[in-house]
This record gives C-alpha cells, sequence and structure tokens, in this order.
C-alpha cells in the first residue's frame, strides 16, 4: 500500500495511538497472518476460531512490522480502533472473525476506512478499480480480466476467491503508487453487501455476469438476488462503464440502475462485444470469433468448458475499455492460464483418467456448466463419463427441485454413471433414477471416503471423471485422493 504512518492510520481509522508516538511508517504489505508479514508491514489483530491475533502483536513487530491495527491494547505498538456502536457489526463480519466481543468487526471496519483512504488518493493518480459480481464465474473472470491487463501496466487481483469484507480491502491495500490496475471481486449473502464492498473500494467499471439460484434460500428469489448484483451498478460514476451480460435478462435490464455508460456482452446480436460461431473441441474448449465495434478476430480459449466465453467476453471488454487492441485481446484470451485452484482443473493420470476437478464450489447453473463440459469431453461417449456431485448449499425451498434437475440433466447429456455424495444431495439421484431408463448408472454414496473407494474399484483407463459439488462437502478430497493413487 502507500507509505502512511501510524499517526496518519490512526486519523484516517478513527484510533488511538498506544505504545507509539505514531511516527513509525507503514511501508510493507497489510496481514492478519503474522507469519506472512513483511517489514515495515501492518499486522491486523483479527480473532479466531482457535486463537486471537492480539496474542501474535508483540510476536509481529519483532518480525518486522511498523505497527499494529486492533481492538484492545497489546504489547506493541498499535492503532487500536474504537468498538463499532451497537447494531453495527456486520453479521459476516461476526461469522468471518470468529467474533465474540466486537473486536474483529471493529478491526474490519476499520481495515474498510484504510482500504477507502488508499484507493481514493491512488485513484486520482492512475488507478482503475474494476469490480466483478455474478452468481457464478466471478473468479475465472476476474483471473481473466487480470491476465488481459497484466501487459496495460501493474495490476492488483485477489488471489482465488478471497471476496469478502475481509479479502476485499485486504486486496485493495495490496495496491501501492505503481498500480494501474485493481481487480476485485464483490460476492454478497443479503441485500448491501455489494453497496458496501464498492463504498470501500469504489469501480470505475463494474461487471455483472449473471443471477443465478446461488444463494437463493438467503435471497429468497433470483429477482431479490439480481437487485443485489445490480448495486455494483448503481456505484459506478457517470465516467464509468457498466459491462453487463445481454445473455441473461436480468442483467440486461440493470442498464436502467446506472448512470455509468453501458456495454454489452454475450451471444445477444445487441452486444456490443459478442461471440459467434462458437466450436468446442474433444476437451470442450471453445473457439469462437471476437466481434466488436472496432473490429473482430479469433479466439481459440486454452480453458475447458464453453461457459468461459462468456467470462472471456466480459473479460475483453474491460480490456478494450482500458487501451488494448481487439487483435491483441484475441491474442492474449488465447493464452490465458487458469490461476485459481479447483476451477475446471484437468488432469490426465498416466493411465489416461481425466480428473475434472471442478470442487471449489456449485450451484444449479455452474453444476449444468460443468456436466455440459464433461459430455463433451466424453466424445459422444466414446469415454466413458462419471459424474461424482455432492450437495449445492444455500437454495432454501427450491433445494429438492434443484438437486433432482440436476440428476435428470446428468441422464439426458448422456453421461455414464452418477455417483450421488451424501444424504443433502439424495434428490440428484432420485431424479436421475426417474429419468429414461437408469438404474444402476445412478448411485447414492454417503460420503466422500465411499465414492472414492467406489471410483477405485469401477474406474477404467480412459474415463473421464468430474468432481463438482458446494465446500461444504469438501469433495476436492475425491479428487485429490484420484490423482494421489499408484497409477497417477
Amino acid at each position: 500500500m502507500i507509505s502512511l504512518s501510524l499517526a496518519e492510520i490512526a486519523s484516517i481509522v478513527g484510533g488511538r495511538l498506544h505504545g507509539t508516538d505514531g511516527s513509525p511508517i507503514v511501508t510493507g504489505s497489510v496481514e492478519f497472518d503474522s507469519r506472512k508479514l513483511t517489514p515495515g508491514g501492518l499486522f491486523l489483530a483479527l480473532p479466531g476460531e482457535k486463537v486471537d491475533g492480539h496474542s501474535f502483536a508483540a510476536r509481529a513487530v519483532e518480525a518486522g512490522a511498523a505497527g499494529v491495527l486492533a481492538a484492545r491494547e497489546v504489547d506493541a505498538p498499535a492503532v487500536i480502533v474504537p468498538p463499532l456502536a451497537p447494531g453495527q457489526a456486520h453479521e459476516r463480519s461476526v461469522a468471518l472473525t470468529a467474533d465474540r466481543d466486537g473486536a474483529g468487526a471493529a478491526v474490519l471496519a476499520a481495515l474498510g476506512k484504510l482500504a477507502r483512504h488508499v484507493v481514493t488518493v491512488l485513484s486520482q493518480r492512475q488507478l482503475t478499480v474494476v469490480g466483478v459480481t455474478g452468481s457464478s464465474g466471478k473468479t475465472s473472470t476476474k483471473d481473466l480480466i487480470a491476465q488481459l491487463l497484466e501487459p496495460l501496466g501493474p495490476t492488483v487481483a485477489p488471489p482465488g476467491s478471497f471476496n469478502n469484507e475481509l479479502g476485499h480491502p485486504w486486496t485493495a491495500l495490496r495496491a501501492d503508487e505503481t498500480t494501474r490496475h485493481l481487480v476485485l471481486e464483490m460476492s454478497a449473502r443479503g441485500p448491501g453487501h455489494i453497496a458496501e464492498l464498492a463504498a470501500i473500494a469504489p469501480p470505475r467499471i463494474g461487471v455483472v455476469l449473471n443471477v443465478g439460484s446461488a444463494h437463493v434460500g438467503e435471497f429468497g428469489s433470483r429477482e431479490g438476488i439480481a437487485k443485489t448484483k445490480g448495486e455494483l451498478v448503481e456505484a459506478l460514476p457517470a465516467e464509468g462503464l457498466a459491462v453487463l451480460n445481454y445473455d441473461d435478462p436480468l442483467v440486461k435490464a440493470m442498464a436502467s440502475r446506472t448512470k455509468a455508460r453501458i456495454v454489452g456482452v454475450g451471444e445477444h446480436p445487441d452486444a456490443g462485444v459478442r461471440a459467434e460461431d462458437i466450436t468446442l473441441d474433444e476437451q470442450a474448449r471453445a473457439s469462437f470469433r471476437l466481434v466488436t465495434a472496432h473490429g473482430e478476430a479469433p479466439v481459440t480459449l486454452p480453458l475447458y468448458g464453453e461457459h468461459h466465453v462468456g467470462n472471456a467476453l466480459s473479460a475483453a471488454a474491460v480490456a478494450l475499455e482500458l487501451g488494448s487492441s481487439v487483435a491483441e485481446v484475441a491474442a492474449r484470451l488465447s493464452s490465458v492460464e487458469r490461476r485459481s485452484a479447483r476451477r475446471m482443473e484437468v488432469t490426465t493420470r498416466a493411465d489416461g483418467v481425466t480428473v475434472l476437478n471442478d470442487s471449489y464450489n456449485a450451484n444449479p447453473e455452474s453444476v449444468r456448466a460443468a456436466l455440459k463440459a464433461l459430455a463433451s469431453m466424453s466424445r459422444g461417449g466414446q469415454r466413458r463419463s462419471w459424474a461424482v456431485l455432492g450437495v449445492m448449499g444455500e437454495l432454501g425451498a427450491d433445494s429438492v427441485s434443484a438437486h433432482d434437475e440436476i440428476g435428470r440433466l446428468a441422464v439426458r447429456l448422456n453421461i455414464g454413471k452418477l455417483v450421488v455424495v451424501g444424504a443433502d444431495a439424495a434428490a440428484m439421484h432420485q431424479g436421475a433414477s426417474h429419468e429414461g431408463s437408469w438404474g444402476e448408472e445412478s448411485v447414492l454414496v454417503p460420503d466422500a471416503g465411499a465414492a472414492v473407494e467406489l471410483l477405485r474399484e469401477q474406474l477404467s483407463p480412459g474415463d473421464v471423471v468430474l468432481v463438482k459439488a458446494s465446500k461444504v462437502a469438501e469433495l476436492w478430497r475425491v479428487a485429490d485422493a484420484l490423482l494421489e493413487d499408484g497409477v497417477a
């Protein structure tokens, strides 16, 4: 981040100095893990489920930190932040920090104020903030945008899906005087959440990918989800840009909610950044013609799954806005890498078994996309396909019907074998069993260990296996086990 003294930080966050005259200057990174501190860094004293960061304050300073951002006095130079007023503690902050006395929420609130100050200063120089939201595809799109912008100047983006009240400001504070682009992934579990994140790091470009059914149990409906996702475009300035997926009617309708310019993306004929002539190869990698108002160029994505086309178009629109040519965008899209783990991560074992590890998270839309990729990779049944699927969380009253529909889709896509893991996902097995003439092709197992045992008994060389579920199911253990086997 930019260099600031502890006295300046105290003024920014409304805190008081403790054990220091405020002269030490923070020149390094801001960290909540004392093991990752760099000389001159700022340590965040956050409470956790097992340990409290306040207990590590002295150790952090001994390791080179300039000071500590804390909620109570510690044995180290610190900025002590005031407690939040009753009702101010965000429920996600409380859950995130295992908060018991409001300490974690107070430190996170101060962190947000610090990030807002730094982003405001840098935005007055050369920094452009890009915000990305949607029910699915946020992390992959964020990674694509970052890779397209890096040739244009220093770019900061979060690792993985670090997109919450901690990850958002933590990432923003990675930006410094040299940073040209700050790409932020924005998640929400309720109304107002995206607006709060946008207030911490005000975006000039906002990307809305889709409105699906992830977290519908918390929002009540897809319309409720759309209302919250649209908070991103509402936060954009008049000189900003809203990149909207025109293939999703709920996203396209957000055009009326922003004063920013609008670029539509997708296959929709009105989209200003459009994909035409989409084809898939035998590994489910898409090729298409990128069509824009400034020209067109061929793209061959090295990523697995047709759903990445929409993600790529959104990234292309951002890069074009910030100075890339159509030819440059097409060339860079054709050479991008998968940066975040357990997202359409394809590995082929020595015996020819291909494991498609998409186990980081799941909702109905992302599972449908993954199943279609699996069907394509099976080469019309030439390779036996396996779908190892677990629960899709936070679907509320729609949970049973959504799982049932996924099971039926697996049958319609002619997936060779469906392995449903866990009682919470049992409706997938029921749906598959009731669709067509399926019988032994679908099986319900109690846990990941049972799934691994089944696969080890029945997998044959050349098979292709998809592993996907919400994080709570921890199905990456299945993928990891298959790849760690002696035949790998």
